[in-house]
């Protein structure tokens, strides 16, 4: 190995680290040593987005695709490093739940809970308890709920109208549980439950959702254009390059809305 490649080796091995926590395995082939050149030494190190923002677009990734090696270094990198707090990780649990499934959050809810202790032991503390779940900050009346849940709706969608609430999937479901409690939950901001729900969309094939979060996450200047776009980079690398690619296109013809209704209202592009 020359000079170079060993200083480069030696750089991987670092950027693995420092986003991991932990140091990196010794690569026992090519294919191996690639993928840490690619996603460690390259994607991670990207400037369009911060490694805090990498690791909301990240979980939802491995936590969807079954690998359980990813998911448990992942979230213990996560909270290890400090980039997220044990209440947004739990908060990303929940969310993750209703954009990505429930089977799959209970799954990751248990690797949170774990690696959490694990931490912990590892520093020879004591788990601190959890946050109180009550009192909830949303409405306990039924038509108070309903209520905020469409006007919440309206708002994370960027549209303005909500759906039916006599539908029991729209009302009970969406009005009531995840715009009328999730969303406006306080442990989680909205740029992150949009990266979020991003990740989320782009691995389902739903056809309209990935549209209208998009759309939203551009539209309410909470994800800038040069922002999206870098997601969808890192999603690619964790969750495969194909949907990225459906993502990309998503992406780019939302940005083309997005100007053309700017324009019409008068807005300057973000």
């Amino acid at each position: 190995m020359s000079a170079i490649d060993t200083a480069r080796h030696e750089q991987i091995r670092q950027a693995f680290a420092e986003v991991m926590t932990f140091a990196p395995p010794e690569p026992e082939n090519p294919a191996a040593w690639h993928m840490l050149q690619f996603v460690f030494g390259d994607v991670w190190q990207r400037p369009g987005l911060s490694r805090r923002d990498r690791h909301f677009v990240t979980l939802p990734c491995v936590a969807a695709a079954d690998a359980e090696g990813p998911l448990r270094d992942h979230v213990y990198a996560a909270l290890n490093s400090g980039d997220l707090t044990i209440t947004e990780m739990r908060e990303s649990v929940l969310h993750f739940a209703v954009y990505g499934g429930w089977p799959k959050a209970s799954r990751l809810n248990m690797v949170v809970d774990e690696q959490w202790a694990r931490i912990h032991a590892e520093r020879g503390q004591d788990v601190p308890p959890p946050d109180p779940l009550l009192p909830l900050t949303t409405p306990n009346d039924p038509e108070d709920r309903l209520a905020t849940g469409a006007q919440a709706f309206k708002e994370v969608n960027c549209l303005p109208y909500a759906p039916d609430r006599d539908n029991p999937f729209h009302g009970a479901g969406i009005l009531n549980f995840v715009f009328g409690e999730m969303w406006l939950r306080p442990g989680l901001g909205m740029r992150e439950r949009r990266l979020i729900t991003v990740a989320c969309v782009a691995f389902q094939d739903a056809p309209y959702p990935i549209v209208s979060h998009v759309y939203a996450a551009m539209k309410s200047r909470e994800l800038s254009f040069s922002e999206m776009e870098e997601i969808t980079v890192h999603f690619g690398a964790y969750y495969g390059w194909p949907k990225a690619a459906h993502l990309s296109q998503v992406v780019a013809d939302q940005q083309r809305r997005v100007t053309e209704e700017w324009a019409a209202e008068g807005s300057a592009p973000a």
